[in-house]
């Protein structure tokens, strides 16, 4: 989370800034785009650190349960989404986070992605990333 925020606070501050510099300048076209563009990254931002990192929103993924036929995320707000079509693993380089993708039961694509600190351990982790595996 400190990533994070260290990332999009001086970006959005940045273009902020800039934008209301420019607001009483003769560019003040540019400043509608860098005013568009700041509160773009204040969105994706809020939502990364939200959802992801502090799992705070309802749709933020805290379980995943692996089946035959599916492969099965429960979110924070206590429903399950059912991944059950082209489902897809995508592993960080790192090797702290990892992202499963799929379509739901009524088609929907989703997207959820898991922390290494969201599981009990590192070895429950690695054995949910092995078990995985086979969706790459």
């Amino acid at each position: 989370m400190i990533w994070d925020l260290l990332l999009y606070v001086p970006t959005v501050g940045a273009l902020f800034g800039i934008g209301a510099k420019l607001w009483y300048s003769p560019s003040q076209d540019w400043a509608y785009l860098l005013f568009f563009m700041g509160s773009y990254f204040l969105f994706v931002a809020v939502n990364r650190v939200l959802k992801t990192r502090l799992m705070a929103l309802p749709s933020a993924p805290v379980a995943i349960e692996l089946a035959k036929e599916c492969v099965r995320v429960s979110l924070r707000s206590g429903s399950t989404a059912d991944l059950v079509k082209n489902v897809k693993f995508f592993s960080e380089i790192g090797g702290k986070t990892f992202a499963i993708t799929g379509l739901d039961l009524t088609g929907k694509q989703q997207q959820h992605i898991f922390h290494v600190g969201q599981f009990a351990d590192v070895s429950a982790y690695n054995d949910a990333k092995s078990r995985l595996a086979i969706y790459r």
